[in-house]
């Protein structure tokens, strides 16, 4: 995490992992360095995932010290949109959370509840209408799907998190920076700048 105290900020990054919802979770292990990406959702003060079990990291996650890395909205930031771009170089914004912890596997039913949370959280998002709900498949369907995969909890030993937004730079340039987001596309690094 970037080590400037201007980025950071007291808030739920635990809640924040959840509601974003995807994660790269790494490990070191006998075999090097691994890296899995998965879908993560908040459990009281636990993170849960699930990964296809014949990806070659399933076998060494038990037990693990793990750290999750998840990506919030992102940008390049041109000095162009300062005030006085000659005095400035480019950079990124960006928000992000760490999370260092233990890993353990999940049950059948806490791999259940691990997959009704993703669907409670992200298909008022994309199907407000008519969110597909676990009772919408054949349970010997979901049985079936279930040999395919294997659940985790993440049990939290330290958690960082980074809002690096312009907070160090002038109103000017941090109006600057808006200004070019907005007009590069970038609508939601802009909003989140904005809030």
């Amino acid at each position: 995490m970037h080590p400037a105290p201007a980025f950071r900020s007291d808030e739920d990054w635990l809640a924040l992992a959840g509601t974003i919802g995807f994660a790269h979770i790494f490990l070191a292990g006998a075999e090097g360095l691994m890296v899995v990406h998965a879908p993560v959702t908040r459990h009281g003060d636990r993170l849960r995932f699930h990964v296809s079990r014949a990806n070659r990291i399933a076998p060494h996650l038990p037990g693990a010290a793990a750290l999750v890395s998840v990506q919030g909205v992102d940008g390049y930031v041109s000095p162009n949109w300062y005030a006085a771009p000659v005095d400035q170089v480019p950079t990124w914004n960006y928000v992000a959370v760490e999370i260092d912890g233990i890993v353990a596997p999940l049950d059948e039913a806490e791999l259940l509840a691990q997959l009704d949370e993703l669907a409670a959280v992200h298909e008022p998002r994309v199907n407000p209408a008519a969110p597909w709900t676990r009772d919408k498949t054949d349970p010997a369907r979901i049985v079936a799907l279930l040999r395919g995969i294997v659940g985790f909890e993440l049990t939290p030993t330290a958690i960082r998190g980074t809002r690096k937004l312009s907070q160090n730079k002038t109103t000017a340039d941090r109006a600057g920076t808006v200004a070019g987001l907005d007009a590069a596309g970038n609508v939601a690094l802009a909003a989140a700048m904005r809030s």
